[in-house]
């Protein structure tokens, strides 16, 4: 028997799952203590059941999805409106070399994850998936682009990155701790900030030096301000159907949301340099929040789980490979180039957390560090920066490019 849920259905089924989700993260610690996301337990749960369900021939639930693109591009817009150059000009050198970092980190998954795939003889884009669309994209990417893949001919594409981005979480939480620990231990390293000696900037980035690595305090929300933000993000989702259009009219495949968001993107500059508008950025921030939270859910409770069987093997491989790279990298590349210094090795635990994972996971890896060693808040103000407000753009930038060539 099948169940068909209409759009008003499917998004009620889907919020209770996600509030579900929230309920078993608050009683399981383990869940906590890595930051797996509500949506991601809940929708994740739900999936299993539904797959038992299937396979033994009691009932197959298919959901109408009109509302996840919605939501993933209203996301996306959110996170366009926090690409400031100003802001990222005010990080200083600290925020520009780690952006460079994380940007090679994203080249380099790409390129070992499409030429590992293409070794193993299996679709390329697998290979992509388990790169940066599921590792330093997490499951918001992966809900973006597996969609995309799966209309270029990967089957499952959607369930494959979900899945891949849940080890991401877990694997980038796990390794980043260890690497810090030898890093410091091993080059005796003190824990004296220098550059960012006072939370002024760490304030003005909307982080609490006491706060819980998975959440961020914010300050109350406008009615106003909301209402500003809600029409700022549907002039860009509209705008940008245009830029999109556009692209795809001369042959460029990428996700239906980067019109909107380079369009946020625009508004938010002008915003900074004319100052004709105000740039809500706590009550985008919520907005975008609220658009994650059940889009994942939708897209975790739409998963085909039956679809990972047959690509078990090639999936361990290629992620396996992706953990490798991720500890080469932080060990290698990311201290080195943040300076061999404490803060470098306390990034380089973050980087683990944010590369292989989500923004949450790399604060979880360095309040660890933190804990042990002593505060380091230039890395609390830098790593936050780059994963909240630039790094999905040149992700998304970069695996466009890749699909493109492939």
């Amino acid at each position: 028997m099948t169940m068909n849920l209409d759009m008003v259905q499917s998004l009620t089924f889907t919020t209770i799952v996600l509030l579900i989700g929230s309920f078993i993260k608050s009683k399981v610690s383990i869940l906590q203590k890595y930051c797996i996301p509500a949506p991601v337990v809940g929708g994740f749960s739900f999936a299993i059941i539904s797959f038992v369900l299937r396979q033994t021939g009691v009932i197959a639930i298919v959901f109408d999805t009109t509302l996840q693109a919605i939501l993933m591009t209203a996301f996306f817009t959110t996170v366009g409106f926090t690409a400031s150059f100003k802001a990222l000009k005010k990080g200083g050198l600290g925020v520009i070399k780690f952006l460079i970092v994380a940007v090679l980190l994203v080249l380099a998954q790409d390129i070992i994850g499409v030429l590992s795939a293409k070794a193993i003889g299996v679709n390329p884009l697998l290979g992509l998936i388990a790169g940066s669309v599921s590792m330093t994209g997490g499951h918001g990417s992966s809900g973006a682009f597996g969609p995309l893949m799966e209309a270029q001919g990967l089957n499952g594409a959607l369930s494959i990155a979900m899945a891949c981005a849940t080890f991401g979480l877990v694997a980038g939480s796990i390794i980043g701790g260890p690497i810090a620990n030898r890093l410091v231990e091993k080059y005796n390293l003190g824990n004296k900030d220098d550059e960012y000696d006072n939370l002024i900037e760490l304030e003005a980035a909307g982080l609490d030096s006491d706060a819980s690595a998975c959440e961020v305090n914010l300050p109350k929300l406008s009615e106003q301000s909301l209402v500003s933000g809600a029409i700022q993000i549907i002039v860009a989702m509209g705008l940008g159907t245009l830029i999109s259009a556009g692209f795809s009219s001369v042959g460029i495949t990428m996700p239906s949301y980067i019109g909107a968001m380079l369009i946020a993107a625009i508004m938010r500059n002008l915003s900074d340099v004319k100052g004709v508008w105000k740039t809500p950025e706590n009550e985008l921030s919520s907005i975008g929040g609220i658009c994650l939270s059940l889009f994942l859910s939708m897209a975790m409770c739409s998963l085909k789980l039956w679809e990972l069987v047959d690509l078990a093997v090639p999936i361990i491989i290629l992620l396996s490979i992706q953990t490798i790279l991720m500890i080469l990298f932080a060990y290698f590349v990311t201290f080195r180039i943040m300076g061999k210094d404490y803060t470098a090795a306390v990034l380089a635990a973050g980087h683990c957390g944010f590369g292989m994972g989500a923004t949450p996971n790399g604060i979880a890896n360095m309040e660890s560090v933190a804990s042990k060693f002593g505060p380091c808040q230039s890395a609390f103000f830098i790593l936050p920066l780059v994963g909240a407000l630039f790094i999905e753009f040149f992700n998304s930038a970069v695996i466009t490019t890749f699909i493109n060539l492939l």
